[in-house]
C-alpha cells in the first residue's frame, strides 16, 4: 500500500493540520510516513500546501511531483495542483468555494462541501476535517480513529473537548461523498 497526497489550500485553512494528521495516524498504525509543507511568510490567507506519503515500505523520498490523491480547498490550488493527480488518482475539491469543475476525465473526483459542512456543525474551523474525512473515505489509507488520536495528541488534553465535533466533521465529509 502507497498513498502518495498533496493537500493544499490557503493559510489558515488546515491543510498543513490534516497531512501532519495523516503521517502521525500512519506512524499509529506502523506505517512508514512523511509530511512535507511547504507554505509562504504571511500567516494567514497566504498559499500553504504539503506533501504526504503514507506506505508499507521504506519512502524514499517526501517529494512528490505527481500523486496519487490531491486536496484542493480553493481555486488556486485546484488551478496549480491539478495537473499533478496521477491518471487514476483522486482529486478532492472543496465545493464550497471553488466554483470550477474538474476538468481531467482520467481520474476520480469528489466534490466536497467542506465550508457548508464546517457552518452546519457551527464551526468554520472544522471544513478541513470534513475534507480529510472524505479523503479517508475514499481512500481507507489509514482508521478514522488513528486520526482522532493523532489529532488528540495535536490539540492536547486541553482542548480534548473538540474531538467529537471533529469527529463528526470527517464522518459527515465522508458521508457526503458515499451519496
Amino acid at each position: 500500500m502507497l498513498w502518495t497526497n498533496i493537500f493544499a489550500g490557503f493559510g489558515g485553512q488546515g491543510v498543513l493540520l490534516i497531512g501532519q494528521l495523516l503521517a502521525y495516524a500512519g506512524m499509529y498504525e506502523d506505517k512508514n510516513v512523511s509530511w512535507l509543507p511547504s507554505y509562504g511568510p504571511e500567516m494567514r490567507g497566504g498559499t500553504a500546501n504539503c506533501s504526504v506519503v503514507v506506505s508499507d515500505e521504506p519512502v524514499a523520498s517526501p517529494v512528490i511531483n505527481m500523486a496519487d490523491c490531491v486536496i484542493a480547498m480553493n481555486r488556486p490550488s485546484l488551478d496549480k495542483f491539478e495537473a499533478n493527480v496521477l491518471p487514476g488518482g483522486k482529486l478532492f475539491i472543496n465545493s464550497s468555494i471553488i466554483d470550477k469543475k474538474a476538468t481531467r476525465t482520467d481520474i476520480e473526483v469528489y466534490y466536497v462541501p467542506c465550508n457548508e459542512i464546517a457552518d452546519k456543525l457551527g464551526n468554520p474551523k472544522v471544513a478541513n476535517m470534513a475534507m480529510l474525512g472524505a479523503y479517508l473515505e475514499a481512500t481507507k489509507a489509514v482508521k478514522n480513529e488513528s486520526v482522532l488520536d493523532a489529532l488528540l495528541y495535536k490539540l492536547g488534553e486541553k482542548k480534548a473537548h473538540l474531538i467529537p465535533l471533529n469527529r463528526e466533521a470527517i464522518e459527515l465529509g465522508a458521508e457526503s461523498i458515499r451519496n
